[in-house]
């Protein structure tokens, strides 16, 4: 992208705000140009934020019916998915995907409940429980 193509929509959610993004200058050479966004950046991000959202709720319903730890409904009301969960904390994918059964869960030992807690930005005693509906924050 050239310099003079970076999107400058004045988006509503930086709120006046800049950010940095490299583009081509006149002599062919990367530079960093203020950016305030654009509609389409502003609607994907929506879209995916909504969609971690819709995870969370659906996941709160698994939780209550014994089908999810509550790890799983944690991750996602840090919008996060399985992938970053799993890097945050240093395992594997698949050892991640384990700890979000009940039974499975439910055995992990303080210094593994610690990893996740810490990574998620709770206490170990939050991360095995579901928070109040009323907690839920929608944004």
């Amino acid at each position: 992208m050239r310099d003079n193509e970076v999107p400058q929509d004045n988006n509503v959610t930086l709120a006046g705000e800049r950010k940095a993004i490299y583009a081509l200058n006149g002599d062919g050479e990367y530079t960093i140009v203020g950016s305030t966004g654009s509609k389409v950046e502003e609607t994907v991000t929506v879209q995916a934020i909504n969609e971690l959202l819709r995870l969370r709720d659906e996941c709160r319903d698994h939780v209550e019916a014994g089908l999810a730890s509550t790890l799983e409904y944690h991750m996602y009301a840090c919008r996060m998915d399985l992938i970053t969960l799993a890097q945050s904390v240093g395992m594997f994918g698949w050892r991640v995907r384990r700890h979000l059964k009940p039974s499975v869960f439910a055995r992990l030992n303080q210094k593994t409940l610690a990893l996740y807690a810490d990574a998620l930005g709770i206490s170990t005693e939050a991360l095995q429980f579901l928070p109040p509906i009323t907690e839920q924050s929608n944004d």
